[in-house]
């Protein structure tokens, strides 16, 4: 799989399809400089060749992946807003909100913190 549309034509519930693009578009918009892509089967963004955030979906939610320093940048407001999250990605439920300040605040740290790095994943990342 290399594009979007291969990987929106995988989620066969729409309302979840429908989400993704609202968060694909979402990101795009807040933050223009980053470049979409498709890589390990899932939608992901990058800036000047490094990873910033990635998402995938699964039966009850989507996932958005920050790296394992933004997750553990934010760990204690995940726990402040009750979310479900493991040691390298948040789950996001289908039936919730967006929690779009958490997403953009996210990805901001993840930009500004790795505005030097010249590899695709942090070296020092736990």
């Amino acid at each position: 799989m290399s594009t979007l549309d291969e990987y929106l034509n995988t989620l066969t519930d729409d309302s979840h399809r429908q989400r993704v693009v609202t968060v694909l578009h979402w990101v795009k918009e807040s933050f223009p400089t980053l470049e979409l892509r498709i890589a390990w089967n899932q939608p992901m963004f990058t800036d000047h060749g490094t990873f910033i955030i990635g998402f995938s979906c699964a039966k009850k939610h989507m996932a958005c992946a920050p790296e394992r320093a933004g997750m553990m940048k934010f760990n204690k407001r995940f726990d402040e807003m009750g979310l479900d999250y493991g040691k390298m990605f948040i789950r996001m439920p289908w039936t919730d909100e967006v929690p779009w300040d958490l997403l953009h605040d996210l990805i901001e740290f993840n930009i500004e913190d790795k505005k030097n790095c010249t590899t695709f994943w942090r070296k020092n990342s736990d």
